[in-house]
């Protein structure tokens, strides 16, 4: 299994991590990434009191870290600081099982407020032939419905929720309105989703400042046997159990568009292939 993280916007890949990659992970570790989604704060991220992240940007996403199962206190304090002790977020205390894949999120809520949350990934397998896609609303911003064919196909997702969705391989159009109504603010904008790979995408950032920007994290190697199964067969997007954030979180512009593309997309299809039957 393999996992990329990378955001889009000003903010680069995010490849120059201060964490350490998982290379001496122990068997039964967790991993830990990070997302740094609060504009205009560059800061540094304490573990357990231990700076572990020195100077980490606004749209960056670091790791994942190895740690071992158990409890750890997050902190985020402004850049530089001597210690963890006047932490603008947090700290946040939070449990990490054993295995367990989890990414931390410093971000707005609805109402613009700094805050945390904490997201478990989902490793498990994916069916043969198929993607997985999990949207989550990590900025100050109101729900937003994503459309299909002018139809929605979520509805009021709010900060700090998410939505996963699993759905045949390729590249799909998206579209994104606010909650309740059908007019896109965001999109048609492309979305990839490939066999075997979570790909997961934040929206963040703060709509009335104006500032909404998109990060990806994808997790690759969760194939089921057969591999490479062609995708495409049904067309339809399962739609997942909606998630919730175990701590607190909020929209993006671009990157909600990526996300909610991929559900137009495959709705579209179905629609299609209905009007054919």
């Amino acid at each position: 299994m393999r996992t990329s993280i990378f955001a889009s916007g000003a903010v680069a890949i995010a490849a120059a991590l201060a964490f350490a990659g998982p290379a001496q992970a122990a068997e039964g570790d967790a991993r830990l990434s990070v997302l740094h989604g609060v504009p205009g704060l560059t800061v540094d991220v304490w573990v357990n009191g231990e700076r572990t992240l020195d100077d980490f940007t606004p749209g960056t996403l670091a790791g994942p870290l190895a740690l071992p199962a158990g409890n750890y206190a997050l902190a985020i304090t402004a850049a530089d600081a001597a210690d963890a002790s006047a932490a603008v977020i947090g700290p946040v205390n939070v449990t990490l099982a054993a295995n367990g894949n989890y990414t931390a999120v410093a971000n707005l809520d609805a109402s613009g407020k700094p805050t945390a949350n904490l997201f478990t990934n989902d490793v498990s397998p994916i069916p043969a032939g198929k993607g997985k896609l999990t949207v989550r609303h990590t900025a100050a911003a109101p729900a937003v419905d994503v459309l299909a064919a002018g139809s929605a196909v979520i509805s009021n997702l709010a900060n700090p929720n998410e939505q996963t969705l699993t759905l045949d391989p390729g590249t799909i159009p998206a579209a994104v309105a606010a909650a309740g109504t059908t007019q896109p603010v965001i999109g048609p904008a492309d979305v990839t989703v490939a066999e075997g790979t979570h790909t997961i995408v934040y929206a963040w950032g703060s709509l009335t400042d104006k500032n909404l920007q998109l990060a990806v994290q994808t997790i690759e190697g969760l194939h089921s046997a057969p591999g490479a199964v062609p995708g495409g067969r049904s067309g339809a997007a399962d739609e997942g159990a909606a998630g919730q954030a175990t701590a607190v979180a909020g929209i993006g512009a671009a990157g909600l568009a990526l996300v909610l593309g991929a559900l137009a997309a495959s709705r579209a299809v179905a629609l299609r292939r209905a009007g054919r039957n």
